[in-house]
This record gives C-alpha cells, sequence and structure tokens, in this order.
C-alpha cells in the first residue's frame, strides 16, 4: 500500500512536469493554426475522474496557478478548471464511469471550449479582441479533442492502477 502510494505520488509529479514541460515547448507538428492543445484540459479531465472531486478541484488550482503563471496579464484560468474538476469528478462515483475514449474526447472538448471562453470573455472585459480569441479557442478545442482519447485514456488507466482499492 505504502509502494504504491509512493509510485502514485511521483507519477503525479512527473506528470505535473511534463504538463508544463508541453506547455511551454509543444512541437510544431501537435499545433494547429499555431495553437497548442489545452494540456490543463487533458491532464486534469483523467485525474478529475479516478480521483473525485474534491482532489481534481485541489489539482486544479494548482495547475491553474502554474499555468497562470504562464499566462500573466490578470487572466485566470483557475475558476473555470475548478468548476470542470469538480464536474468530471462527479464520473468518479457514477453508476456507468467515464471511460470511453470517445466520451473522454467529448468531454476534453466541451472543458477546453469553456476554458478558451472564460479567457474570451476576461479578454472582452478587458476591452481586447474577442473575435480572434474565438477563431484560437476552436483550433485549441479540435486538437484537445482529438488527442484526448489517447492521452486521457492512457491516463485513466495509470490513475486507476496506481489508485488504492477503497471500494470504488
Amino acid at each position: 500500500m505504502a509502494d504504491r502510494s509512493w509510485w502514485r505520488l511521483q507519477a503525479l509529479i512527473l506528470t505535473s512536469l511534463l504538463l508544463l514541460l508541453l506547455t511551454i515547448a509543444t512541437p510544431a507538428w501537435l499545433r494547429l493554426d499555431g495553437m497548442p492543445p489545452s494540456w490543463p484540459v487533458l491532464w486534469l479531465l483523467p485525474w478529475a475522474v479516478v480521483e473525485g472531486p474534491i482532489a481534481g478541484a485541489l489539482a486544479a488550482v494548482l495547475v491553474g496557478l502554474g499555468f497562470d503563471s504562464f499566462y500573466g496579464q490578470g487572466i485566470s484560468s483557475i475558476p473555470v478548471l475548478v468548476l470542470l474538476a469538480l464536474w468530471w469528478g462527479q464520473f468518479r462515483d457514477a453508476r456507468r464511469p467515464l471511460e470511453r475514449s470517445t466520451t473522454l474526447g467529448l468531454q476534453a472538448l466541451l472543458g477546453s471550449l469553456l476554458l478558451s471562453a472564460s479567457f474570451a470573455l476576461q479578454l472582452h472585459w478587458r476591452g481586447g479582441s474577442v473575435a480572434l480569441a474565438w477563431q484560437v479557442s476552436l483550433a485549441q478545442a479540435l486538437l484537445t479533442a482529438l488527442l484526448a482519447p489517447v492521452v486521457c485514456s492512457v491516463q485513466v488507466l495509470l490513475w486507476r492502477r496506481l489508485t488504492p482499492d477503497d471500494g470504488r
């Protein structure tokens, strides 16, 4: 049990660091119209589905703080990421768990669109250009939805394997 918790902590730290690294240096072949996928959504969705709403919301705050330090300019992703984590965390105890790759892709699409809409709304409140934000958000949401079935399915398997069996 303690060995499994140690591996889980290591996996959590390594995937979080990989998440930040991919944000900084997304390869050109993983971009659509110059936009990378929404890496926070691709990481947070499987974590919240496996760990539940509270752990998901806590991870969303930490990931949001990391990403907000990259974005700067007073635009925050924390509120939307926390809401998404609370929503996705509800699937942990659902009668039919969220596991299918198409469902993960649709959830990632919705999550990416909501995150982008939050950024567009914050830009609108600051007097920025919203039309460009929507073009960027559609490209990012499409790419996120295309990558989610593969990326999120692997992560769901990883987190389920590393999560202690406690009757779930």
